[in-house]
């Protein structure tokens, strides 16, 4: 396995066939060249390596490259120089669609990839703050402010205008019940006040403000998606090659459910990676897909840039940061060739994401201040 680490390293630096004379002299191993050979050999008859000409060194099969992301390149933590610089160029925004989109050109930047960054869907979002304005004689403007920083507007249409004394009854007791609970939550509770004496003269209204709320709490989609660095992807690359990358990239809904599902389901490190077929996308099966939910942490702290909670040793001795637990309310993640740079694209995956853990808490408790 340290032979299959150094050939998968070595291809991703020079995208060239790699031969057992190569390692003996790059890397320490400790063994003959004739045992590199006979370790290589053994490697691509067990499917992890693949020789495309004959004489010619090896280079990572598929299975190659899912056993180097699984148990070699464990994800290791940024430099502190590395998260400063992140804190800095993200730190000058001015709201959350500004931090998504210097999100999205930062790991694009730092990566050389595609950066996709999505901003958090309504059905995942938390109630922080509701209004409901007048804007006719018979419509009523419901502006809904969610602890993901989502603003959502949407029209109520009532046969008249309602007593605004007991209008802004209803809504300071949602503001003060409802605030920090999920949208569903929060239309089961509107529903209930209706037929309460309080409201019985507006009950048409609770059961519209109700619907409102299951409709944004049905919204599965993501409000927006973020992507940067295609142009540049496409100067390392010939047109042809990419193609089929774009022909996917075009198709959001695809991407936005593999993503969403990779980060869902990502491993202690907070990562998810797909390899080529494990896409299940047919414009990706040269391509791998690197990925990381952000939203609230379950820690007592909110996962800054600044602070691994804990840390644990992977096969190879490596010291490696695990993350607090993370509810995913987006993701946010790179798409590149099979051989990219693992290491580099998961550890900065891992750490746009944490830093957008970071904001979202911040920036709530900066509003309930």
């Amino acid at each position: 396995m340290l032979v299959l680490r150094a050939v998968v390293e070595d291809y991703i630096r020079s995208q060239e066939p790699v031969g057992s004379t190569t390692l003996t002299r790059d890397h320490d191993l400790g063994v003959s060249s004739a045992t590199v050979r006979n370790d290589m050999a053994a490697l691509e008859d067990e499917g992890y390596l693949i020789q495309p000409h004959t004489s010619a060194g090896r280079i990572p099969t598929e299975k190659g490259y899912r056993y180097f992301v699984d148990r070699l390149a464990t994800v290791m933590p940024l430099s502190e120089a590395q998260r400063r610089g992140i804190n800095s160029f993200l730190s000058g925004s001015v709201n959350l669609q500004d931090t998504l989109q210097r999100a999205a050109r930062l790991l694009a930047q730092i990566t050389g990839q595609v950066a996709v960054v999505a901003a958090p869907s309504l059905s995942k979002s938390m109630l922080r703050h509701v209004e409901i304005v007048p804007v006719s004689v018979n419509t009523l403007l419901a502006v809904v402010i969610t602890d993901t920083g989502r603003v959502a507007q949407h029209i109520l249409n009532v046969a008249e205008l309602p007593d605004m004394t007991v209008l802004a009854h209803l809504v300071n007791e949602i503001n003060t019940q409802c605030a920090g609970v999920s949208l569903a939550q929060t239309a089961d509770y509107v529903r209930r006040m209706g037929p309460r004496d309080a409201y019985r003269s507006i009950s048409a209204l609770t059961e519209t403000l109700a619907q409102a709320f299951d409709g944004m709490a049905d919204d599965e989609r993501a409000g927006e998606l973020y992507m940067a660095g295609t142009s540049r992807l496409a100067h390392q690359h010939t047109v042809a090659d990419l193609a089929p990358l774009f022909d996917a990239l075009e198709e959001q809904v695809v991407l936005i459910k593999l993503m969403s599902s990779l980060s869902e389901t990502a491993q202690s490190a907070g990562v998810g990676v797909a390899i080529g077929s494990e896409t299940h996308t047919p414009g990706l099966l040269h391509a791998s897909v690197v990925t990381s939910g952000y939203g609230r942490t379950s820690a007592g702290n909110a996962g800054g840039m600044g602070t691994d909670n804990r840390s644990e040793i992977n096969d190879f001795g490596d010291e490696i940061q695990t993350e607090p637990v993370t509810e995913p309310v987006a993701f946010v993640g790179s798409i590149g060739p099979t051989h990219m740079d693992y290491v580099t694209t998961m550890a900065a995956v891992r750490a746009v994401a944490r830093y957008l853990t970071a904001f979202l808490a911040h920036d709530e408790r900066h509003t309930n201040d």
